[in-house]
């Protein structure tokens, strides 16, 4: 047999691993075309047929799993191996990932804290909504928006999120000017959509029993913080998280469009990473350090909205699972 083929054999791995061409290609930042090619090289190299499709899947044959058991615990102990050199080749470096909206209007304003408690170290922000993949990342932690339980990470939770319909006061009192119904009110009102989050108009309107004749969104955003801008401006009403908008309600740019609904109430807020990274004594002292400005953050919250009168309604367990659409936040 020829030398053997390393590159070949590390686009079979992607392939099987991840499930198509197209993935593996994304991953391993070539052309589909290319991660093909290699695949029929390293099939002509054994004699024998890696993969055959079914019904516009790839599925590994007896002989393509034989390789693959081999090849990804392989590749898999040597991409563990390259985020450890990556994170270690500066050690006054911490990567942090982030979802944009709670990057900008959480974690930003707060950020100053922990470093000047910490002004020996770097902090990298990597604001994006996709989760990370430790093991082919060189991420040390993230800060993830959704129900939790990611399975073989560690995964803390540092805040609930509440989540409630609001918008200017200029706003709500047009609308109380047209009737006292709150289903009126809201079908007279510009429903402005968080596609992304996890709580969406359809599903809070049925939950509370309100109904909306010919429900629209004339306007959709993919992040929350579009959203709460385009409220505080006057331009409708918000379903979204007081989390991302609490100083907006504390100034009085916003206000509960209702305070005879209760708030949605669950823990949202993740500090999420491998057990092995908490072996570096700076991902302990950011965990702790985020712990303490989310339960600060989370009073603060509450005592406001108490003060607008406002109840709260928890939302755990299957309950909570009905309402998930996928993390914006």
């Amino acid at each position: 047999m020829r030398d053997f083929n390393i590159k070949a054999t590390e686009y079979f791995e992607a392939v099987a691993r991840l499930g198509t061409v197209t993935r593996a290609a994304q991953e391993l930042g070539v052309s589909p075309s290319a991660v093909s090619q290699q695949v029929r090289l390293l099939e002509n190299q054994f004699g024998v047929k890696l993969f055959r499709r079914e019904k516009r899947r790839l599925v590994l044959t007896l002989d393509g799993d034989r390789l693959f058991q081999t090849t990804t615990q392989a590749f898999g102990a040597i991409r563990n191996v390259r985020s450890a050199i990556a994170r270690q080749r500066d050690t006054r470096q911490l990567t942090l990932r982030v979802s944009p909206s709670f990057g900008v209007r959480w974690l930003g304003p707060r950020i100053q804290g922990f470093l000047a408690e910490n002004p020996e170290w770097a902090i990298r922000v990597d604001a994006t909504p996709d989760f990370t993949a430790f093991e082919t990342e060189a991420v040390d932690l993230d800060l993830r928006y959704g129900l939790g339980g990611w399975a073989g990470l560690s995964v803390t939770c540092i805040m609930n999120d509440l989540v409630l319909p609001f918008c200017s006061p200029d706003y709500l009192d047009r609308l109380r000017r047209t009737s006292d119904d709150l289903g009126e009110q809201l079908a007279a009102a510009r429903l402005i959509d968080s596609v992304k989050a996890l709580f969406r108009w359809d599903l809070w309107l049925a939950a509370n029993h309100v109904t909306v004749p010919r429900l629209s969104y004339p306007i959709r955003f993919d992040r929350s913080s579009m959203s709460i801008e385009l409220a505080k401006q006057g331009g409708g009403v918000a379903l979204d998280s007081v989390t991302l908008c609490l100083p907006d309600l504390q100034s009085g740019q916003l206000v509960p469009f209702s305070s005879s609904i209760p708030v949605i109430d669950f823990p949202a807020y993740w500090f999420v990473c491998p057990p092995r990274h908490f072996n570096r004594r700076i991902v302990t002292r950011l965990s702790h350090w985020l712990m303490q400005a989310g339960q600060e953050h989370e009073r603060e919250a509450r005592a406001l909205l108490e003060r607008f009168g406002c109840s709260f309604r928890s939302e755990t367990g299957p309950d909570l699972v009905e309402w998930h659409e996928g993390p914006d936040q």
